[in-house]
Parts: structure tokens; C-alpha cells; sequence
């Protein structure tokens, strides 16, 4: 009698495909939830990228420093079509050329230590008086300067991944720049470096 009972219940299949989905439910819903923000993310990033270049091709051209609020206009609302509650920040360096863009003025490492010591003299490309690690100065530069245009996004993710994966903020954060030339406009004003001593 138990025999027969038990063989059964063991061919009994009712209820297994509920049983089943319920078991798989939970991560196929993470695997969506978290395709979609990826999706989501890629989309802002490429609407980011194109906004950043056609407002850098915009930034390069003479006056422009004087419409700096209405270019930047520009890119927040092709981010914000996408993302409406995104934080936009920007950031402009201006550099002689490209090959200063981040990187350090040049010093002579006097006692080979790979550091810019007291005394040691270096290059002040941007006339600041002191050494630095990056010599761009904030703002637009003068004619034919290369300017390294910055965007930082900051939105809240549109889908709860924070809550169903473990280490994922509710918060995402997008940053794309590009580097233009500033068109021909006029001769540069920028003066030949000065020599200082790293303090």
C-alpha cells in the first residue's frame, strides 16, 4: 500500500511548472532588471557623446566663450530627453597644444627622486607660479589653444537594480569628454612658459 502511494506521488506532476517558474522567477526578473538599466545606461551615455561633441564643435568657434550657458544648454537638454531628472556638471581646461593635455610641467629631477622637490627647477606652462600635475587653465584659452570639454551625469538608475543586486548604488554616474582645437581666430595669447623652483 505505501508502495503504491509512494510511486504516485512520484508520477504526480501537477503543480511542477508552477512550482518551477516560482523557483526561476526571481532571476529571470534580476537578469531583465539589470539588462534594462545596462541598455538604459549605454543609450545616456551615447546621447552624452554626441551632445559633447557637437557642443565642443560649437565651443571652438571665436565669441564663443561669451555663449558658454547657451552651449552647455545644448547638452543638458539632449541628456535630459533621455534622463529628465540628470545633473549635468561641466568642465573646460584650455592647453597650448595637445600633448600638455594631463599632463605634468616639465621639471628637472635634480636628485632623481621622481618627484618635483624644493628648489628643483620647472616649467610654468600656465603661469600659475607653482608646479602641477595637470597645466590646463579653467575656461575656453585663446585662439588655436586645445581645449579638453568635460561632462559629468549623475541620475538616479530608472530601474531597481540597487535593491536586487548586492554592491549597485541608487545612483549612476556617466563622464565623456572630448578635445577640440579652438579655430584660428586671431594670434595666440598665451606667453612663453616662465621658469620656477618646485616649493
Amino acid at each position: 500500500m505505501i508502495r503504491r502511494l509512494l510511486a504516485s506521488l512520484w508520477r504526480d506532476e501537477q503543480g511542477a511548472a508552477l512550482t518551477e517558474f516560482a523557483l526561476i522567477a526571481p532571476v529571470l526578473l534580476i537578469t531583465l532588471l539589470g539588462l534594462f538599466d545596462l541598455a538604459y545606461n549605454m543609450y545616456t551615455n551615447e546621447m552624452l557623446q554626441g551632445a559633447i561633441q557637437q557642443a565642443a564643435r560649437n565651443s571652438t568657434i571665436e565669441g564663443a566663450a561669451s555663449s558658454t550657458a547657451q552651449v552647455d544648454a545644448i547638452v543638458t537638454r539632449a541628456v535630459q530627453a533621455v534622463g529628465p531628472q540628470a545633473q549635468l556638471t561641466f568642465n573646460r581646461a584650455s592647453y597650448t597644444n595637445f600633448t600638455e593635455i594631463s599632463r605634468p610641467e616639465d621639471y628637472t629631477d635634480v636628485n632623481r627622486n621622481g618627484t618635483c622637490d624644493g628648489g628643483e627647477p620647472f616649467e610654468d606652462a600656465n603661469g600659475n607660479g607653482s608646479w602641477d600635475l595637470d597645466p590646463g587653465q579653467s575656461g575656453f584659452g585663446g585662439a588655436r589653444d586645445a581645449v579638453l570639454y568635460t561632462v559629468t551625469v549623475r541620475y538616479r538608475r530608472p530601474f531597481p537594480v540597487a535593491a536586487l543586486i548586492p554592491g549597485q548604488s541608487e545612483t549612476f554616474e556617466l563622464r565623456s569628454a572630448t578635445v577640440l582645437r579652438n579655430q584660428p581666430y586671431g594670434t595666440s595669447e598665451q606667453a612663453a612658459p616662465a621658469v620656477g623652483a618646485c616649493s
